[in-house]
């Protein structure tokens, strides 16, 4: 009798198993006939290492596949819309090449495809101290910081004075990329500037000194520090100011009083007339 139930409930559970079992299936079977498959694009990627001014060339760009709806904008569905045109800033190999990293068609090669309009690129010479260490590289950003003698009251004093801030380091020496952030060393930094600034930058390059003060990449408030003179660095205070004296301005002279006019008396007939002539 037990036996009986026993084997009742034990094929009562298969077939529960065995309806469950089909609802499941059917189910992942009717999702399965809803989802539509993926399809996918081609977009061009940098093939390789491309620096800042290169023009690209069929062995420099690349298709891979990818996912259909999901491309960036402004990327490349041909590598014909990408050769003959310069990048503006690095790439890195498999990068998706986007417009706006490349220069236009014609544009040229090199350092001038870099500058974005109404901005100059403005070259000083340097030394391993200016270009603090040779950690001055390209891509870098920097403050810089000019030493010259003060013009009028207190000439002949020493200033200091920061006159750019977070200016983009363009190109140290001819190089317009650097190589895994190793410090560079070359006599000449070229930096990134609008047209006034690069006056200030080169009235003080060629009428004082300069130094350079690297600065993080995301730092970009503008501090404006005050200049500092000579005596504040030596004296380590700042200059005593002269006391003037009290002094009561006496009211100016009078003028003297004109003298009196000519008197004149003329008689002409019966008539008599006097006439005054100033003296």
């Amino acid at each position: 009798m037990n036996r009986d139930r026993m084997l009742l409930g034990l094929g009562g559970a298969l077939v529960v198993a065995f309806l469950a079992s089909m609802y499941v299936y059917r189910q992942l079977q009717r999702v399965q006939s809803t989802v539509k498959p993926q399809t996918h694009i081609q977009l061009v990627v940098a093939a390789g290492p491309v620096q800042m001014g290169q023009v690209l060339t069929a062995t420099d760009v690349a298709l891979v596949d990818w996912p259909e709806g999901l491309q960036p904008q402004a990327s490349f569905l041909h590598k014909e819309d990408c050769i003959g045109r310069a990048a503006i800033v690095p790439l890195v190999p498999n990068e998706v090449i986007l417009d706006q990293e490349l220069a236009q068609r014609g544009e040229g090669a090199g350092l001038p495809v870099t500058i974005p309009s109404g901005m100059r690129a403005v070259s000083v010479g340097v030394d391993d101290v200016v270009a603090v260490a040779g950690f001055v590289t390209p891509g870098t950003i920097v403050d810089v910081l000019a030493t010259g003698q003060v013009v009028g009251e207190g000439q002949g004093e020493s200033i200091t004075r920061t006159i750019l801030e977070h200016a983009r380091v363009l190109a140290v020496g001819q190089q317009l990329t650097t190589e895994n952030g190793k410090p560079q060393s070359a006599p000449v930094v070229t930096l990134l500037v609008n047209p006034q600034d690069g006056e200030k930058l080169t009235l003080a390059a060629s009428a004082g000194k300069i130094h350079l003060a690297l600065r993080n990449v995301v730092d970009a408030a503008d501090v404006n520090p005050p200049p500092v003179y000579g005596y504040n660095v030596f004296m380590g205070t700042a200059r005593p100011v002269a006391t003037v004296s009290h002094v009561v301005a006496k009211p100016a002279p009078k003028a003297p009083a004109p003298p009196p006019p000519w008197a004149v008396q003329v008689i002409r007939g019966d008539k008599v007339e006097n006439q005054s002539f100033p003296r």
